[in-house]
């Protein structure tokens, strides 16, 4: 009897024990998934519209404070025309978590549209550009990011001393003793300017083909030669003006600088505004290959446009190629 008692025991306990130790069922696991991809559904929206509302309050604060940069130029250089961009955090176009949206005391609402001082929605990755003017005040532009260089169609691959070199003006003003050349392409009647032209239209898409360029220094030294490039109008801009350029060295590098736009009266030629005032030698050249080096004309185009981005050349941001 003992023993009969005593080997019910052993397999009530054995039958506890493998039954702790079997695991969950198939139906089991498959319940559990279930139910965690029911909550998943759930909880997932809500979380989506909490990360993307933190992403709008970054930027908004992130514009009101290029307002606040823009308002403090103002008030202390009394200084019109100032641009700043704001790149976007938020991943979805238009607003989603505010309406109205207040920035500097100015409420917008999504149904008002475009304002005096309010234009566009919000893109996804895109940017806002606060801007100032003196006679309208405060500007603020949501839209698409900026073109890169990617976007563009201008050949970076081009030789841009080597539309030169073909022309065959440079062993012309070897054999003439000649020391300094300066070839600016506002001369419009000048003969080696004409030559550089058909070079360039042979180049397709060349960066020379927009805004002003010259070539200036030595015909004989690559080290002493120089491209003086900007995609702003000398004509148009007139005398005395400072405007962005980029500098190359026929010998190698791109550089970023700024020159002073100068007036030309040649002989027997129209009169025509020169991208820089007169460079007489190496050492004036200095002046303008100071800053970074850059090793391609791509990264040097990069950096140049993100000048108008900034504030001091805002009045000619228009002027970059399309």
């Amino acid at each position: 009897m003992i023993k009969k008692k005593y080997k019910q025991r052993k397999m009530i306990l054995s039958e506890i024990y493998n039954t702790k130790n079997r695991g969950f069922t198939l139906v089991e696991l498959i319940i559990v998934v279930a139910i965690m991809g029911v909550l998943i559904a759930i909880l997932a929206p809500a979380y989506a519209r909490h990360v993307e509302k933190s992403r709008e309050t970054v930027d908004i604060a992130n514009v009101r404070s290029a307002y606040e940069e823009i308002m403090a130029e103002v008030m202390d250089e009394d200084a019109s025309n100032i641009v700043k961009v704001v790149k976007l955090k938020q991943k979805r176009n238009d607003w989603q978590a505010f309406d109205p949206v207040v920035i500097a005391g100015k409420t917008h609402y999504k149904s008002q549209g475009d304002t005096d001082n309010w234009k566009g929605i919000p893109v996804a990755n895109g940017e806002c550009e606060v801007s100032y003017n003196a006679s309208t005040g405060i500007f603020f532009d949501w839209k698409g990011a900026g073109k890169d260089t990617s976007d563009t169609t201008i050949d970076f691959n081009g030789n841009l001393h080597g539309v030169l070199n073909r022309t065959g003006i440079l062993s012309e003003l070897t054999n003439q003793s000649i020391k300094r050349f300066e070839i600016d392409s506002k001369c419009s009647d000048s003969n080696m300017v004409n030559k550089v032209n058909k070079e360039i239209k042979a180049e397709g898409n060349s960066l020379l083909q927009y805004g002003t360029w010259a070539y200036l220094g030595s015909p004989s030294k690559d080290s002493s030669r120089y491209l003086f490039w900007t995609s702003v109008d000398t004509d148009q801009v007139g005398a005395g003006k400072k405007i962005p350029v980029i500098v190359s060295k026929a010998d190698g590098g791109f550089y970023i600088s700024e020159t002073t736009t100068a007036y030309r009266n040649p002989k027997d030629k129209k009169n025509y505004v020169a991208i820089a005032d007169h460079i007489y030698n190496d050492y004036g050249f200095q002046t303008y290959t100071k800053g970074e080096k850059y090793g391609t004309l791509k990264e040097a185009y990069e950096a140049y446009s993100k000048l108008f981005k900034e504030g001091k050349y805002a009045e000619y941001k228009d002027t970059l190629p399309k």
